[in-house]
């Protein structure tokens, strides 16, 4: 493949003989007696019961009381019950199935700091820290369907207070490690919290963030709190609340004093609440979306397994936090696969650039999960910081979060990938569990494109009237439930039914705009409450975005549609240089025409506005609704789940000053 020539809508990737033989998608496909992917997805979205089963079968996942019924519709499809009558705790599938087998003593984590500490730890001793952890949490009163909330950056310590929980039969409540007191207490309330579990500080960039003072703040607006347990992170002086603060250690200690029964795993029916994952609602509080002990974990593993292709052993590492679903999707999945989660906790990009390849290079990650955002700010600062380093031990990329850009897309799979390691693009969300598109091992791949959808989710791109569309701009949709749906949110069944299932009778929206070419890739084209209508033609931001960047001046943008009184809509682009460049009428007017020769003159934007950041939230995605609200000075919704609130201001002060000349 070296010296193939860039071609955005070729072909860019094609599977060898050597990574087809090893896939654990060619496995499955034996394993139900299949020929070949195509004859795979469409049994799976043919008889969506027959296909559950034989994930659930393939994964092994464990069962206390089998279940009665694969799926119950009695409900209706917007309420779908799976493995009805059944009795798990998806614990055991991650933990306790491993015990006498040679999985127990695989790294189960393998952690590394900012600072340069590391730690391991194998699947027996994941276990019994486990198993300590329940047994306080046990012992400090607390049981089944409780909420517990985790405010942790992603250290070993998140991972057992995740499965801690989850073993007592608990709700397990993960908040982003760098929310603000404000974010942490409406969600905590939200649910009823009775506990939250967090830590003294983690480091950012050398400086220490002090989760405890946070956390404290939080916690004085939360009356159900009865305990906040602190993990000694950088073991710095933390204040601790007499009667209702213990420290990490003192959690465990207690659990030790507790009895053998204790340390079990709460029998749990299948649909029992497991966790309630928070995202930003467009306006009003955030959506707590719930999921079940086999609903969330189930579909991440088959996700992992298939798309990236992750089985025993297989060494995963992810760029995340407990806070996006992308954490819990992490911990479940590769557990449950008996793989190795391999932990960062720190800013990618420090002390410099390299530090993420150094990272890969000594712990031999072999499928890394990026987002589209980190790519681009890791080739900004050249190739020579991937090319000191071996890393011939990748072999899959994983990303999610944002819509590709051609260029970050090439250099990831060129530079360092060397057209070798496939980037396997997923696309779903927090209330799918995961994907609704993913590539995998066993299929061609299109730069910027999506395979296929996953196995098991009758996708489909709709128009207006909810007709299927080919070659064309539509809605993503999905025709029939799957095991990983949300189980709705968190006490507003309403508000869930007005989102998904209003717009179609018995399809769910997605919210995404998406087209399917030719050949039948698939394109996500960004949300359809950000897609742009200009003079007439509807376009995804993406598209325009795709083409600024591919500037060398500009690093990243985003395109916004602004009411025009002659054309109705019009488009207006904000972008950030690239270092030492110098943003001025020239550099703009090059931009305007730059999108205009691509796009066409009536898409031509009509204002394009330099600044330093655009508002993201703390899982990398642009926020492209909050920058037109704060452009346009109207209410920009829930903005607590935003990495940098102070980027909005200085999109707000963009409307209060000329823009770069037309």
């Amino acid at each position: 493949m070296i010296g193939q020539s860039r071609d955005d809508n070729a072909i860019a990737w094609r599977p060898t003989d050597e990574v087809i033989a090893r896939a654990q998608m060619a496995r499955f496909i034996s394993f139900c007696d299949l020929a070949a992917f195509d004859a795979l997805y469409q049994r799976s979205v043919a008889d969506i019961e027959w296909f559950t089963e034989q994930v659930l079968r393939f994964l092994d996942i464990q069962f206390d009381k089998p279940y009665e019924q694969i799926l119950d519709l009695s409900r209706g499809v917007e309420w779908p019950r799976w493995c009805a009558g059944g009795e798990l705790n998806i614990v055991k599938s991650c933990l306790d199935r491993w015990e006498d087998t040679a999985v127990a003593h695989q790294p189960a984590i393998i952690w590394e700091g900012e600072e340069g500490e590391t730690r391991e730890m194998d699947y027996a001793d994941l276990l019994i820290e486990v198993e300590r952890c329940a047994a306080g949490l046990r012992a400090c009163g607390y049981g089944r369907r409780d909420a517990i909330g985790i405010h942790l950056p992603m250290v070993p310590e998140t991972v057992i207070a995740l499965l801690a929980i989850n073993r007592i039969g608990a709700i397990a409540v993960p908040l982003f490690s760098g929310y603000g007191p404000s974010a942490i207490s409406s969600r905590l309330r939200d649910v009823n919290a009775k506990a939250l579990i967090t830590c003294d500080a983690f480091p950012r960039r050398g400086k220490p963030v002090n989760a405890k003072l946070i956390a404290d703040e939080a916690v004085a607006d939360c009356p159900e709190i009865t305990r906040v347990v602190v993990v000694r992170r950088m073991r710095v002086t933390a204040p601790m609340k007499p009667g209702r603060d213990l420290t990490w250690d003192q959690l465990l200690a207690t659990g030790d004093q507790a009895g053998g029964a204790a340390r079990q795993a709460e029998p749990t029916g299948a649909e029992d609440p497991l966790i309630a994952i928070y995202t930003s609602g467009t306006t009003g509080r955030p959506k707590g979306i719930l999921h079940t002990h086999c609903g969330f974990p189930v579909k991440s593993a088959q996700d992992m397994c298939f798309g990236v292709d992750v089985g025993q052993g297989t060494r995963i590492s992810w760029i995340t936090d407990i806070g996006w679903m992308m954490g819990p999707w992490l911990i479940y999945g590769a557990l449950i696969l008996g793989g190795t989660i391999v932990l960062y906790d720190g800013a990618p990009d420090y002390p410099q650039p390299d530090r993420m390849w150094d990272f890969c290079e000594r712990h031999k990650v072999e499928v890394l999960g990026i987002s589209p955002t980190l790519v681009r700010a890791l080739a900004a600062h050249g190739d020579q910081w991937v090319e000191e380093h071996d890393l011939s031990s990748l072999r899959i990329f994983g990303s999610t979060g944002e819509p590709w850009n051609p260029d970050p897309w090439w250099w990831l799979f060129e530079t360092v990938g060397k057209r070798r390691a496939p980037i396997i693009n997923y696309s779903g969300g927090t209330e799918i569990s995961g994907g609704i598109l993913m590539g995998n091992p066993l299929l061609p791949i299109k730069p910027c494109a999506f395979s296929a959808p996953c196995p098991g989710i009758a996708a489909d791109v709709v128009d207006e009237n909810g007709d299927s569309v080919r070659g064309a701009v539509g809605e993503l949709v999905i025709r029939k439930p799957w095991i990983g749906q949300a189980r709705g949110f968190w006490k507003d069944d309403e508000r869930y039914l007005q989102t998904y299932w209003s717009r179609f009778p018995g399809v769910w929206v997605h919210g995404d705009w998406a087209m399917i070419d030719a050949d039948g890739h698939w394109y996500i084209l960004g949300r359809s409450d950000d897609t742009l209508k200009i003079a007439g033609k509807r376009v995804g931001p993406a598209e325009v975005e795709s083409i600024l960047v591919g500037h060398p001046a500009i690093i990243e943008a985003a395109a916004i549609g602004v009411p025009d009184e002659l054309k109705g809509s019009a488009l207006v682009a904000f972008c950030v240089p690239a270092s030492g460049e110098e943003p001025g009428a020239r550099l703009a007017e090059e931009l305007r025409e730059r999108v205009a020769a691509e796009l066409g003159k009536p898409l031509r934007p009509e204002r394009i506005y330099f600044v330093e950041a655009l508002p993201k939230t703390r899982n990398a995605k642009v926020m492209r609704r909050v920058i037109r609200a704060a452009f346009l000075g109207e209410d920009p919704g829930d903005v607590t789940a935003l990495e940098n609130p102070g980027a909005v201001e200085k999109i707000r002060q963009t409307a209060e000053r000329p823009a770069a000349p037309k």
